[in-house]
């Protein structure tokens, strides 16, 4: 049986419209496609039209007459929210490093000393899948509340093939059975094991020669991403890394210079990286490279406030050219959050973005960072019926009144789920 739900009289609906084929640059990143007074009417899973009120309600009589109506007098309407860059499914939580680093301990130091990933990584092997699923369900849980209606996580957890498999199942099931989509990314290549410290190359092998093509043979992952970085992974190592995934079909992404420049953005550029994350410390060369080769910079600015770090330079990226998203980077360690809202105040108030970008970052080019955007981010006939309405009377309310959740309700593939 048909569903269709109708949505009128909203102070805004912010379309996204116009950014489908590439992501929004420089002053694009402003046209977010505001229309005043206005509707949007769904049929099933998708969106059917776009208009001002008065638009719709002369061209679609009879369909309005079968719909479901919301009201969304003096509040705004947005595509549902896409958070590209998440490590959603893990055990245990790591608050006392929060403590160690309150106390002057660096994110490094810890890790190297044993804790930070490596800490996560030993709760979550001791994890059953049962566990796992049900800790990440109250996180996806969550999100949608939130307003997000389409999420990246990457595995990086396991260390181990079974453990690295298990949490890319776990993805995969929550994808079936819940509301928020799940586009998953494989991340072996997180760090190097405590017991591999001193022969880095036997898990690269392992990455390269069983993890890799594991993941591939059983579809469970769409990218492959890694942690570039000095005690890490070398910008050797992890060229090798995507290189190989790519041979298995699996789109490169990497964490890129986030403690130091160390030529991550540069090398992201090299490979066809879909996406180059974090880039706190990212080089003007690298820069330059991502702008010519149009790679995603995907921002994080919850990781700066959390560690107490540098803020990225969204500003200096965006008037160079590089595409910029936003995400909350939803881990134990180093953001643990789930609000893609705040992290739009955080975009406006600590990277120097405008409201319309800070949108255009959680929208249409996320979903471009995760290669969804010819179905999700934008409110456009024929694309998924992915929608949020925030109770505010304009967009400059989502990051004016920080640090609030502002959803009212959430529509996922034409249904409400949330409100």
């Amino acid at each position: 049986m048909t569903k269709m739900i109708y949505i009128k009289n909203a102070s805004q609906i912010i379309t996204m419209k116009g950014h489908s084929d590439q992501p929004a640059q420089k002053a694009d990143m402003s046209n977010i496609g505001v229309i005043e007074n206005g509707s949007v009417l769904t049929q099933d899973d998708k969106i059917i039209a776009v208009g001002t009120d008065e638009e719709i309600q002369s061209k679609y009589k009879e369909e309005i007459s079968k719909a479901d109506q919301i009201d969304a007098t003096n509040k705004i309407v947005t595509p549902g929210l896409v958070d590209p860059h998440t490590h959603l499914v893990y055990a245990g939580t790591r608050e006392n490093e929060y403590a160690m680093r309150l106390k002057g301990k660096t994110y490094m130091e810890i890790m190297n000393a044993g804790g930070g990933i490596h800490a996560t990584t030993r709760t979550t092997q001791q994890a059953d899948f049962e566990q796992l699923y049900k800790e990440s369900k109250r996180r996806l849980d969550t999100f949608i509340k939130y307003g997000v209606t389409t999420i990246e996580a990457k595995s990086g957890y396991g260390l181990t093939t079974e453990d690295e498999i298990k949490q890319l199942e776990v993805a995969k099931q929550l994808n079936e059975s819940h509301a928020v989509d799940i586009v998953s990314t494989f991340m072996g290549a997180h760090a190097i094991p405590m017991e591999d410290k001193d022969n880095p190359e036997k898990f690269i092998d392992l990455v390269i020669n069983e993890m890799i093509p594991e993941v591939a043979k059983h579809k469970l992952a769409t990218f492959n991403d890694v942690f570039c970085e000095r005690g890490v992974f070398t910008p050797d190592q992890s060229r090798r890394i995507l290189e190989a995934g790519k041979k298995y079909g699996l789109i490169p992404k990497i964490h890129a210079d986030e403690i130091e420049p160390y030529a991550g953005a540069e090398l992201a550029a090299e490979v066809g990286a879909v996406s180059a994350d974090h880039l706190l410390k990212i080089s003007d060369q690298g820069i330059q490279m991502m702008t010519e080769k149009n790679v995603i910079g995907v921002l994080l600015p919850g990781t700066a406030f959390f560690l107490m770090a540098e803020f990225a330079k969204a500003r200096k990226m965006i008037d160079s050219g590089v595409p910029i998203a936003l995400s909350t980077d939803a881990n134990p360690g180093s953001s643990p959050t789930l609000s893609l809202q705040f992290i739009m105040n955080l975009g406006c108030l600590k990277m120097g973005m405008t409201p319309e970008e800070v949108l255009t970052a959680t929208t249409i080019n996320a979903a471009h960072a995760i290669g969804r955007a010819d179905l999700i981010g934008s409110l456009e006939i024929g694309k998924m019926a992915d929608i949020t309405i925030f109770d505010v009377k304009n967009y400059y309310m989502l990051s004016y009144n920080y640090g609030m959740n502002h959803v009212e309700k959430v529509i996922k593939r034409g249904e409400l789920v949330v409100g």
